[in-house]
């Protein structure tokens, strides 16, 4: 019965709506950014246990469910924050699956989530640069960089601890 389709649908939409929820939540958080735009990533933990949990398909479709309907439901719909935030976490997505495909699935969470982290900021500031039609907004990246590494890391170990927490109790749902 665990393995149905409906049961599958069920688990994902769950996790889209935790992902959403933890999206809005971060766009909430009063946190004293140093940088514009950099944010802790929270809604990456879904997208990256989704795919050590379930494979790259439910991770990619986690992900652009979470992106869609977050910037539905949080008003940034078709702005540029909605695509800074859609090609960041579709890119970074894609980029961790194929990376735990090449590793065949030695890479580490922690890894894995600051691949992602860093591929989401570089993806965005190249989405932006051709947005605003200034390249000089990569003098901005290092920065970005200097940020991804302990929020990837960070989620990384929060996802590691969901995954093992995960694989020694089962699924209880």
């Amino acid at each position: 019965m665990q393995n149905s389709p409906t049961h599958r649908l069920v688990r994902l939409a769950l996790f889209v709506a935790l992902a959403i929820m933890l999206h809005i939540f971060e766009a909430m958080l009063p946190l004293p950014y140093l940088f514009p735009g950099a944010k802790l990533g929270l809604a990456n933990i879904v997208s990256l246990l989704v795919l050590l949990l379930f494979g790259f398909k439910d991770a990619l479709l986690v992900s652009f469910l979470r992106t869609i309907l977050g910037g539905l439901l949080s008003g940034t719909f078709f702005t540029i924050t909605f695509w800074l935030s859609f090609s960041g976490g579709m890119a970074s997505t894609l980029v961790m699956g194929a990376s735990h495909w090449l590793a065949k699935g030695s890479m580490g969470t922690v890894g894995l989530s600051i691949i992602g982290a860093l591929t989401h900021n570089l993806v965005q500031i190249v989405v932006a640069a051709l947005m605003i039609g200034n390249w000089g907004i990569f003098v901005y990246l290092p920065y970005l960089i200097f940020f991804a590494l302990p929020t990837g890391f960070f989620v990384g170990l929060l996802t590691n601890q969901l995954e093992r927490f995960h694989s020694a109790n089962g699924p209880r749902w």
